[in-house]
C-alpha cells in the first residue's frame, strides 16, 4: 500500500493547520512553565557534553568487564605519524604482517558505559595548566607513549627533558595548552636497588620508603598514574626498618621465602599513603588525582625465546581465557589498597581522588596484541629460525594499550561532570 504523502492537498491540510494553531500555543504555553518549573534551564553548560551516559555523580562505571568487538575505523595514529613510538613496540615498523590487532574496540557490559573514541582536544581541554606524571615501570612508559601518540594526532608534543639510560625519565610540553606530561622509571614505586651484576642477582626493596626519585617532586604534579607489577616478579630481598623480613627467589640461606603480592601491596600501599600526606592538603583550588593501573598480563606461550611464543592474531573471546591466578591476584590486591587509602583521604579531609584503571581483564583477552618476534625490525629476514627473541609483555602501537587512554580520558569527564555539579 502507498503511504500518502504529506505534501499532497497542500491548501486543505493548511487550512485545517490554520484553524488548530492558536490552541496548540495555548496548550504549549502552561506547559512550558511547567516544564521550566522542574527543569531549569541551566545557563552555563559544560564545553563538551558526554551524550550516552545518564549514570548520577554516584555511580560509576565498570570499564573493566565487556569485550572486544571489531572496529573498522582504526587507530588515530600509526608508525609514521607519532615521533615518541619506542623501537620495541614499532610493530608495523618491524615487519609484522598481519594488521588485524589495530581493529578492535573495548566494549563494558554496562551500556550506558560506552567508552568514545579518543577526543585528543578534549584531552588537552581538561588538562590545560596542568602536570600529569607517569611514574613506574616499562609498562607505565608504554601508556605513557601511546598517550602521546593519541593526542599528537592533533597537537605535537615538544620534548624539554631527558636524563637517564634508555631515557627513563623525560618531559613533554604542549605549550597551546601549558600541559606537561612527564615519565618517571620506578618500576617498584618505593625505595628499590636493582641487581647490578650477575653476583648480586636479586633486587632490594625497602617498603617503609617510597621512591624520593618520584615523590621528591610531587609538589609540581597535579595527577599521577602508578603502572607498576611485573618487577615483583623478579627475585628480590625485602626490608622494612632496616631489618630483612623476608625474599622472593633470592636464593640466599637463613632468609625467609615470602610470597610477592603482600609486598606489591605493600608498595601501593606505600605510595598512595605518601601521595595523600605530602599532595591532598595543597590545593584549594581542586584536587589531586592519582589513578593505578592494575596489572597487565602477559601472554607467553611455552619459552619466551621459542617460535611462536605469543601467535595470536585476534583476541581471545570472553569466557575463552579466565581472570583468574596470578592476574586475578595482582588486580585484587591494587584494587583493594586503592580502596583502603581512598578511606584515610576521606578521613583526612584531604582533597584528592584515587581511583583504579582496571585493564587486567581487557588486557588478559588480548594475546594478539603484544609484538612477539617483531619487537626487532624484519626478525626473520634470513628465514625463520626456531629460537627468536619475543615480546609478549609489552603492547603493540597503535594497538590495544590506547584503550587503557581511552577510559582514562572517560574517567576524567566523569570528575569533570562531578565537579560541575559540585559547584
Amino acid at each position: 500500500m502507498r503511504i500518502p504523502s504529506p505534501y499532497i492537498n497542500n491548501e486543505l491540510n493548511f487550512s485545517h493547520f490554520k484553524k488548530l494553531l492558536p490552541f496548540s500555543l495555548y496548550a504549549l504555553f502552561p506547559l512550558s512553565l511547567f516544564c521550566i518549573f522542574l527543569y531549569p534551564i541551566t545557563l552555563t553548560q559544560p564545553l563538551f557534553i558526554d551524550r550516552h551516559s545518564p549514570l548520577s555523580p554516584k555511580d560509576k562505571c565498570d570499564y573493566g568487564n565487556g569485550k572486544w568487538v571489531s572496529d573498522k575505523m582504526g587507530p588515530l595514529y600509526n608508525d609514521t605519524s607519532c615521533e615518541t613510538i619506542k623501537d620495541g613496540q614499532n610493530c608495523i615498523n618491524n615487519g609484522r604482517p598481519d594488521t588485524n590487532y589495530l581493529y578492535w574496540r573495548w566494549r563494558p557490559h554496562q551500556n550506558q558505559c560506552k567508552i568514545s573514541r579518543f577526543n585528543p582536544m578534549h584531552f588537552l581541554s581538561l588538562t590545560k595548566n596542568k602536570h600529569l606524571a607517569f611514574i613506574g615501570d616499562s609498562m607505565a612508559r608504554n601508556q605513557l607513549e601511546s598517550l602521546l601518540c593519541m593526542i599528537s594526532s592533533f597537537s605535537q608534543p615538544i620534548l624539554v627533558y631527558t636524563s637517564g639510560y634508555d631515557n627513563k625519565f623525560r618531559r613533554w610540553n604542549f605549550p597551546s595548552y601549558n600541559l606537561t606530561i612527564s615519565i618517571y622509571w620506578s618500576p617498584f614505586l618505593v625505595k628499590g636497588i636493582e641487581k647490578s651484576d650477575q653476583s648480586i642477582n636479586y633486587n632490594r626493596l625497602y617498603l617503609e620508603s617510597v621512591d624520593e626519585t618520584w615523590a621528591s617532586n610531587i609538589d609540581y604534579f597535579d595527577m599521577v598514574v602508578l603502572s607498576v607489577g611485573h618487577w615483583f616478579l623478579h627475585p628480590a630481598v625485602y626490608y622494612y626498618n632496616g631489618a630483612v623480613i623476608g625474599c622472593h627467589s633470592c636464593g640466599v640461606k637463613n632468609i625467609t621465602e615470602v610470597g610477592f603480592y603482600k609486598v606489591f601491596g605493600k608498595a601501593i600501599k606505600t605510595s598512595l599513603e605518601t601521595i595523600i600526606k605530602r599532595r591532598g592538603h595543597q590545593r584549594s583550588e581542586g584536587y589531586f588525582h592519582a589513578i593505578v593501573t592494575t596489572f597487565s598480563p602477559h601472554h607467553f606461550e611455552g619459552e619466551w625465546d621459542k617460535f611462536g611464543a605469543c601467535p595470536k592474531t585476534r583476541p581471545l573471546d570472553e569466557g575463552e581465557k579466565d581472570l583468574e591466578g596470578m592476574n586475578m591476584k595482582m588486580r585484587k590486591v591494587a584494587m583493594n589498597e586503592i580502596d583502603l587509602a581512598r578511606v584515610k583521604a576521606k578521613e583526612s579531609s584531604r582533597k584528592i581522588r584515587l581511583e583504579g584503571l582496571d585493564v587486567t581483564k581487557l588486557a588478559l583477552l588480548r594475546a594478539d596484541g603484544h609484538p612477539g618476534p617483531y619487537m626487532y625490525a624484519n626478525p626473520f629476514g634470513n628465514g625463520i629460525k626456531e629460537r627468536v627473541q619475543n615480546d609478549c609483555v609489552h603492547w603493540c602501537m597503535p594497538g590495544a594499550i590506547d584503550t587503557w587512554n581511552e577510559i582514562l580520558l572517560e574517567m576524567m569527564k566523569s570528575w569533570h561532570r562531578d565537579d560541575k555539579m559540585a559547584l
